[in-house]
């Protein structure tokens, strides 16, 4: 069973480096970010060995969060090979958040 990846300024850039990568920026007390949880464990596993999904904690991880401008969450961004692609904010479907990892396969 493939899972998300748990992102700090550890291993953040070394995660993102290769392949695609769908990076969820949330917090536990943000509503829509607990509402699409289950949508984020199931992209891993659906695109287990194809993409890296991974969530940044914005509480824990605030260097991160103000590095990429994160303002308000969730915030979605897609990364090819290092490089930001794509982003989305708020709550979103399974589907959409798949057809935007698809784009970058």
């Amino acid at each position: 069973m493939a899972t998300y990846v748990e992102l700090t300024q550890d291993n953040f850039e070394a995660t993102i480096a290769e392949g695609v990568t769908m990076v969820d920026f949330w917090a536990p007390w943000c509503g829509p970010c607990r509402m699409i949880a289950p949508v984020v464990e199931e992209l891993a596993e659906d695109f287990d060995g194809k993409a890296t999904i991974a969530k940044v904690n914005t509480d824990e991880q605030q260097e991160i969060s103000v590095k990429y401008g994160i303002r308000s969450i969730p915030a979605i961004l897609f990364f090819k090979d290092g490089e930001l692609v794509d982003q989305m904010v708020g709550a979103a479907s399974k589907d959409a958040f798949a057809e935007k990892i698809n784009a970058q396969l």
